[in-house]
């Protein structure tokens, strides 16, 4: 048995994953330990897992949510251009502080998310073998899918491989500084550079929660990487109270903004306008963007809550109204629960991209966000059977994929073997 850390920033939709990654782990018979910032520790001890502590002056108790509460009131550019200061600050704590969190802890194996940078490079240099996890969207860079966090569409011609090839220059200039923190500290630790970003992620297995069918295609993976499909169970989170008693059993919309950029409340709004009427029942969850009680009468009278037990809900939905996390897609299409998405920031616009691709709903880009445009959208996704039959097409996708315990089946070839795992032809099954 081996004691497994597991890397991954302070957001829901990093630590729900990774912890039920490392709940799966633990029930295995490995020792898993978080190393993460002090407002990490309640959902790594609800999943049951070890807890250690990294940058408690650069990160102090509560920074975290003060960062989100910020973040959640921007959106495109603004929201994307504040991420990269979060990353490029906790980048710095990892590089820094990392190596002896990592050896006092008696780490022996490490699972990485990708948006943790700067992890490979302190794993590295500690000769800590290590696998690396697509949390959210996959940020492998190929020329013919468009960058992650833009709303374009696939395309096979040139001139898409054109813009994509534009889209991730005009992205390498905006991340560059964390880029020259990470090759400062390879060359101080007489690393190799990478000579492109795909070299930071794992080259003995690389873990990702989409369904193979749930992205564009590519042509450049290696062949270490899996389609595992989501990592979601309702033991490794942490509880969430609903009063169930108040359904009605109409057709049940769910709402959610997630739990970053929920702190724009005239979308919430736009949302309750655009069912009133409709012969359904509205479920809106905050994300602890705001109390309930301190909101206007929302139009309707939604159910409306801080937290909402989301994998609950989502087996009695008809519809999610989502900004198009990947947390939440997966967990709607994984019930087989059809979308209208409105992306806000970062990965979204590239989650909405492949919900519109894959015909599991319909998109609505915020700053073309109505109540007409909305009602229309919910209009269509609930009346035209395609949606439906799609979203059950990706459910038997993501069941096949073998989610949370086809992952940690690799995990463990891994630290069994101590080499690389290879995908067969299917993309979701080690060879």
């Amino acid at each position: 048995m081996a004691h497994i850390g597991l890397l991954c920033p302070t957001a829901s939709g990093h630590l729900n994953p990774m912890t039920t990654l490392g709940h799966e782990l633990k029930q295995r018979g490995h020792r898993v330990t978080l190393v993460g910032t002090l407002d990490a520790q309640a959902k790594v001890l609800a999943a049951g897992l070890e807890f250690r502590s990294i940058g408690e002056v650069e990160f102090p108790a509560g920074s975290s949510t003060d960062s989100l509460a910020k973040l959640g009131q921007l959106s495109g550019f603004e929201a994307f251009r504040y991420t990269i200061e979060l990353f490029q600050k906790s980048t710095v704590t990892w590089l820094q502080k990392g190596p002896s969190v990592l050896q006092n802890a008696g780490i022996e194996f490490l699972l990485i998310d990708q948006t943790a940078f700067g992890g490979s490079t302190v794993a590295q240099s500690l000769g800590i073998p290590f696998i690396s996890v697509c949390c959210a969207l996959m940020l492998n860079q190929d020329p013919y899918v468009p960058p992650s966090n833009t709303g374009w569409s696939y395309h096979p011609h040139w001139l898409a491989y054109l813009r994509n090839q534009v889209g991730y220059e005009l992205i390498g200039r905006l991340v560059q500084s964390i880029r020259e923190l990470v090759a400062e500290y390879r060359q101080q630790q007489n690393l190799p550079p990478f000579r492109h970003p795909n070299e930071a992620y794992s080259q003995l297995a690389q873990l990702c929660q989409q369904p193979a069918e749930f992205e564009f295609p590519r042509k450049s993976l290696p062949a270490c990487f899996h389609f595992t499909g989501p990592y979601s169970h309702p033991a490794s989170r942490e509880p969430a109270s609903f009063p169930f008693d108040r359904l009605t059993g109409k057709l049940l919309i769910y709402a959610s903004l997630g739990t970053v950029q929920n702190r724009l409340l005239g979308t919430f709004e736009t949302i309750a306008e655009a069912c009133q009427g409709l012969d359904v029942q509205l479920v809106i969850a905050l994300g602890g963007g705001y109390v309930p009680d301190s909101l206007p009468a929302l139009p309707g009278d939604p159910l409306v809550v801080g937290y909402a037990p989301q994998l609950e809900l989502l087996q009695r939905a008809a519809l999610t109204i989502t900004h198009a996390g990947m947390n939440t897609t997966l967990e709607s299409l994984g019930n087989g629960v059809p979308m209208v998405a409105i992306p806000i920031a970062n990965d979204q616009p590239g989650v909405a991209a492949r919900i519109a691709w894959t015909g599991t709903g319909e998109v609505i880009p915020l700053k073309r966000l109505n109540c007409a445009r909305l009602r229309s959208a919910i209009d269509r996704v609930l009346t035209e059977n395609t949606y439906k039959n799609n979203a059950l097409r990706l459910q038997a996708a993501i069941q096949r994929a073998g989610g949370v315990k086809r992952a940690a089946d690799i995990v463990e070839q891994v630290i069994i073997t101590g080499k690389p795992v290879y995908r067969d032809q299917d993309h979701s099954r080690p060879r």
